[in-house]
């Protein structure tokens, strides 16, 4: 079956995350083992940007939006 393909290797799902991300015109962040604090926001363009990264939740505790600080480009 195609679910237990894509089960038996969980890579996939960040694959899958990032590409639903520029489907949809949106950024896909990441955090690389040593960005310490920071993380790599990928535009669907293909530039990177090492930003902080925080996440603004609603008064029932949802995330409603993203907010990351510039840091500097990557590539």
């Amino acid at each position: 079956m195609l679910i237990d393909k894509i089960l038996s290797n969980l890579n996939n799902f960040a694959d899958l995350g990032r590409q639903k991300a520029f489907e949809l015109g949106n950024p896909y962040y990441y955090q690389a083992a040593n960005d310490n604090e920071y993380w790599r926001k990928e535009m669907p363009t293909g530039e990177i940007f090492l930003v902080l990264f925080e996440v603004k939740y609603d008064q029932d505790g949802h995330p409603i939006k993203i907010v990351d600080t510039f840091q500097e480009r990557i590539s």
